[in-house]
């Protein structure tokens, strides 16, 4: 995989939705959010997926996370970097957090069982970054690591596992189905 024109304008126009525009930090940490999008776009680069998917993991969450002055849609992705970029994007976008955790969160559930293989990739490598990271900081901080969510630790431990064990069901031969599965069981002990 080359580092393209493309990638660059990706990662360019996604510092800006996170960083440029609102200074997002990863949940109760001082640590940048840009982290995370990077953290998904080299992991999907380590799986071979293609370029369009690699943007997309970049972007993943310039949708969902953009703030009302400089909202993100779908059709502005498409126009910048091509439909299915854009359509990747949307299919692993939830619903905006004015609805309740609880439906937000099944919603998407629910929607993975119309994904195709690249949108499975795509919200695998970001369970697998973000889970990655939850597993470092409760190895440095315990059940604290937990107090900054909006849901207890069982209840969010719970719904990763169900949104594991449903990419696991819909795309059994994924090249990350090993991360997952290991991410799973170290999230079972904990």
């Amino acid at each position: 995989m080359i580092y393209t024109e493309h990638m660059q304008r990706a990662v360019r126009f996604m510092l800006k939705t996170h960083e440029v525009y609102q200074k997002q930090k990863r949940t109760g940490k001082d640590v940048p959010y840009i982290s995370h999008p990077l953290t998904v776009g080299l992991i999907l680069a380590r799986a071979s997926a293609s370029d369009e998917v690699v943007i997309a993991g970049i972007l993943h969450d310039t949708i969902e996370d953009s703030v009302p002055e400089k909202k993100v849609t779908r059709a502005m992705l498409e126009e910048r970097f091509g439909a299915e970029v854009a359509d990747l994007v949307a299919s692993v976008t939830e619903l905006p957090k004015s609805f309740a955790w609880d439906v937000r969160k099944k919603e998407a559930l629910d929607h993975i069982g119309t994904f195709s293989p690249d949108s499975v990739l795509l919200k695998s490598a970001d369970i697998i970054a973000n889970n990655a990271e939850l597993l470092e900081d409760f190895a440095v901080a315990g059940d604290e690591t937990f107090e900054r969510f909006s849901e207890s630790k069982e209840k969010t431990i719970q719904h990763t596992l169900r949104v594991i064990d449903a990419l696991l069901d819909k795309w059994p031969q994924s090249p990350l189905v090993p991360d997952l599965v290991n991410i799973r069981g170290l999230l079972s002990k904990i």
